[in-house]
């Protein structure tokens, strides 16, 4: 299988709390086209979510990730804010290049896939990563690859929390014809290995300024930090699946629509603060985002091209 390229969701607290001020310094003060357009395809049409489930999930977990991604694009009558919301702010993306013909994104929940014997073990390579996004229907989709709490990944908690990319598709290698290219993502649940680096704000953080860490809006520290990580992914990937999309910086380590907002959950946030968020009146969570079913998640800020400056929610 031939990797396209591969884009890393770095830390989600130590580090994004650290560069957070340095990184809207270099948003404001940087000629503002460097986050541009760079005339690649975006996803676009109805494109399929599938997950993949490797390692040990309880039915629980799952339902809060289905839910999330259910609620992209969720028809029903929700509370305000959004998760539809959140994820309508990728739509400007589109806008600015209507011209050159790009239609709007439709995702759809596909299917999901279970290995919870963990058949490549519980060390995976990145390889083995994109070999098991390989499993799920691989035309006009998005395969999720998500590792359980006792599943080491390469770069995990050390350089990452989670990665989006592409690969060539087996099915039209076979066909020995113009080739296509399938996106994918994974994202590991850190509640074990990291939880300091990759769950903020529902963790305290390993460095950078110390407060005391938020209810997590599902009661899982774990798949509540993956539901922040795969929301950042799923935004890279639809503004930049291949790596000649929508970026600032050099294309090997690209800020993107969630990545170059860091640490950002809600207005008045700053290092060590994720912003003045809603609290659930019963149980304490902090949230800014409605899902289906009466869900309430945590959603980074995305960085809006219209007005140059980081948008978010609440």
């Amino acid at each position: 299988m031939a990797t396209i390229f591969s884009i890393n969701i770095i830390f989600t607290s130590a580090f994004l709390l650290l560069n957070f001020a340095s990184s809207a310094r270099i948003l404001e003060n940087q000629d503002p086209m460097l986050f541009k357009y760079h005339n690649g395809p975006l996803l676009t049409g109805k494109i399929t979510v599938n997950l993949i489930w490797y390692g040990n999930f309880k039915p629980s977990q799952k339902a809060i990730i289905s839910d999330f991604i259910a609620s992209l694009s969720s028809s029903k009558s929700e509370a305000q804010p959004s998760v539809s919301k959140w994820w309508e702010a990728t739509e400007k993306y589109y806008h600015l290049i209507k011209s050159k013909k790009s239609s709007s994104l439709q995702l759809v929940f596909g299917n999901q896939i279970s290995d919870e014997n963990c058949s490549l073990g519980k060390s995976l390579t990145m390889q083995q990563v994109q070999h098991l996004a390989s499993k799920g229907d691989q035309m006009n989709a998005i395969n999720v690859v998500l590792t359980s709490n006792d599943v080491a990944v390469e770069g995990f908690c050390s350089s990452r929390c989670g990665t989006h990319g592409s690969v060539v598709s087996k099915t039209t290698l076979l066909k020995g014809k113009n080739y296509s290219k399938f996106a994918y993502i994974w994202v590991g649940n850190s509640e074990t290995q990291c939880p300091g680096q990759c769950a903020w704000p529902f963790h305290q953080p390993i460095y950078g300024p110390q407060s005391p860490p938020l209810v997590a809006p599902n009661n899982d520290v774990g798949l509540d930090g993956m539901v922040i990580n795969l929301a950042s992914l799923l935004a890279g990937t639809a503004t930049n699946p291949f790596g000649n999309g929508y970026y600032q910086g050099p294309s090997g380590a690209p800020l993107e629509a969630a990545s170059a907002c860091p640490g950002i959950y809600a207005k008045g946030a700053y290092p060590g603060y994720a912003g003045d968020l809603l609290v659930d009146p019963t149980t304490g969570a902090s949230y800014n985002a409605n899902g289906v079913d009466g869900r309430k998640y945590l959603l980074p800020a995305l960085y809006d091209p219209t007005t140059k400056s980081c948008s978010t929610l609440v």
